[in-house]
């Protein structure tokens, strides 16, 4: 390996139980294109993204709902550029029927201007959309003061 060489992620493969009922999560609700489907029996999956980059994976093989006591994947964390747009993804997401874990926009931690929103997909994998910046005390309306985990970040406890 070289010193100019740059890991970056290429995309995430989540396990679902029910990929029509999670392709329309993604697609319809938070807003993935779908880029490709594998629809043979017992060897169903979507390749999903934006402006043709492939960002998701639903591959239907699980069993049994997202645990999060078990080793694997902590959460998902969906970047957008501002907290307005996190808004929108709030908005549609309540209209979903979507539980959040905490209420409104939050900060990652206390006094951090980076912030989003916490919820679940229909297997209960742990979400997040955020923006690096807007959510913290002092940026705008509707900004929350407080990181609702304290001495913490607020992405690893939901």
């Amino acid at each position: 390996m070289t010193a100019t060489s740059t890991l970056r992620t290429g995309h995430i493969g989540l396990n679902v139980t029910d990929i029509e009922r999670s392709l329309a999560f993604y697609r319809d609700v938070i807003g993935y294109e779908v880029l490709g489907e594998g629809k043979e029996e017992g060897r169903r999956f979507a390749f999903l993204g934006q402006d043709g980059t492939l960002a998701l994976t639903l591959w239907q093989q699980a069993d049994a709902a997202f645990a999060p006591r078990n080793a694997g994947l902590h959460h998902l964390a969906i970047e957008v550029d501002t907290i307005d747009q996190v808004r929108t993804h709030e908005s549609a997401l309540r209209a979903y029927g979507v539980e959040f874990a905490y209420e409104g926009v939050v900060p990652h931690g206390e006094g951090a201007a980076s912030g989003g929103i916490f919820f679940h997909d229909p297997d209960g994998t742990r979400l997040e959309i955020y923006a690096a910046s807007g959510a913290g005390a002092g940026s705008g309306a509707g900004a929350s003061e407080q990181a609702p985990v304290p001495d913490a970040p607020t992405c690893g406890f939901f």
